[in-house]
């Protein structure tokens, strides 16, 4: 298992702020995007899968199937997935 980003090592809680709230959407709809699978957002966000599906939900993100391939951006190809992100 990974160790979560720094932002959001021990933010995990039953009442994140707003703020946090916020971050963790963002961050979890743009890794989605790139291709970042839910088992990896939920390792780099310190979240589970459930907690990382709920905030695709909340971001209006439509989930791929089930076994979908990968959606790599093409610029993302080749490099650090987290690095990809900062993009």
């Amino acid at each position: 298992m990974k160790d979560p980003l720094p932002q959001f090592a021990g933010t995990a809680s039953c009442r994140p702020t707003a703020a946090q709230r916020e971050e963790l959407i963002a961050f979890v709809a743009a890794g989605y995007r790139n291709g970042l699978s839910l088992r990896e957002l939920a390792e780099l966000t310190d979240r589970t899968q459930t907690a990382v599906r709920r905030a695709l939900d909340q971001a209006g993100v439509r989930r791929r199937d089930v076994g979908a391939p990968v959606v790599m951006n093409p610029v993302a190809v080749g490099q650090d997935k987290s690095a990809a992100l900062d993009e």
